[in-house]
């Protein structure tokens, strides 16, 4: 009884906040769309009589223009996870080698731009990025170019935009895992005569597998369904799932349509949430089985003569 009242909350909080609007957006995807509010049929009549359809989901199927945008979309959200996995490491690696007293400040620093703002900071790409802005003024004045570059609405500025706002979820899980490795099989195999990359490449990397995986991850499922970053900065023919959501939601009104798209994301996406609460899990298990030590380096009989 003790055990049902203490997970009875949490289950009902699930149960609201997750499972009631996942079965709501399923009911509208096999809803049929029609003029009124709201501009689609139930797909149960007020008579308990069934008058669902497929035909929303099959469009998903057999039209060409939305398989390629789900594939646009998961290459970008690739992308993105793997630069700001590249650029993660060695922020991460530079904070858990940081004195105690700095760690935090330089998480903050991290933290900052999340903190600042998400349309102020596509603002400030925008200026930068546009046929007037800094960058193109700088290269004026350099003399690398005669007229202005085309920066905005590219994928660079797509790929800019992504990892900038991305970048913070691939360096907390890096660093929290880098910070509760063992050091001392690092030290043993630097004495042994190894160079700093190879340290790196077979001891500190397969350690940190786990967190960066987790923070592959973190990137990757928000990034996949992205819609304003690739609207604001990314360039127009880019037709990426969110940017075809919101078509299908707000301009077209097909509220069935866009509820298929948004239920063929998340049924895309279980597989890496799947992966990554796995992690998780193995995670607590093997850090409440044996916890890893910090120390020095130095075996427990003391130092060697």
């Amino acid at each position: 009884m003790r055990r049902a009242a203490i997970l009875l909350p949490p289950l009902l909080w699930l149960l609201l906040l997750v499972a009631a609007p996942v079965a709501i957006l399923a009911g509208i995807a096999l809803s049929e769309a029609a003029p009124g509010v709201p501009p689609f049929i139930p797909p149960i009549s007020p008579e308990g009589g069934w008058q669902g359809t497929f035909a929303n989901l099959l469009t998903l199927v057999q039209d060409d223009t939305y398989a390629a945008a789900f594939l646009r979309s998961l290459v970008v959200a690739f992308v993105t996870a793997v630069l700001c996995l590249v650029l993660a490491y060695p922020m991460a690696l530079g904070i858990a080698a940081a004195r105690e007293g700095w760690r935090v400040p330089l998480l903050a620093l991290v933290l900052l731009p999340v903190w600042t703002g998400f349309l102020p900071r596509l603002g400030a790409w925008i200026g930068l990025l546009r046929d007037g802005g800094w960058v193109n003024g700088v290269l004026l004045a350099l003399g690398f170019t005669e007229g202005p570059v085309p920066l905005l609405y590219t994928d660079a500025a797509l790929y800019l935009g992504m990892v900038h706002a991305y970048l913070p979820f691939a360096v907390l899980p890096l660093a929290a895992t880098l910070l509760r490795r063992d050091l001392s099989v690092e030290e043993a195999a630097a004495d042994l005569g190894a160079s700093p990359w190879v340290v790196f490449r077979t001891v500190t990397l397969p350690l940190s597998l786990p967190g960066a995986a987790a923070a592959f991850l973190l990137v990757f499922i928000p990034a996949a369904g992205e819609f304003v970053i690739p609207e604001l900065l990314g360039p127009p023919e880019a037709l990426l799932v969110g940017r075809a959501l919101w078509a299908e939601f707000f301009q077209n009104r097909d509220w069935p349509l866009a509820a298929a798209l948004a239920v063929a994301l998340l049924a895309l996406l279980i597989l890496p949430i799947r992966l990554f609460q796995r992690m998780e899990e193995d995670g607590g298990s093997r850090r409440g089985a044996s916890p890893p030590s910090r120390g020095s380096g130095r075996s427990p009989e003391g130092p060697k003569p």
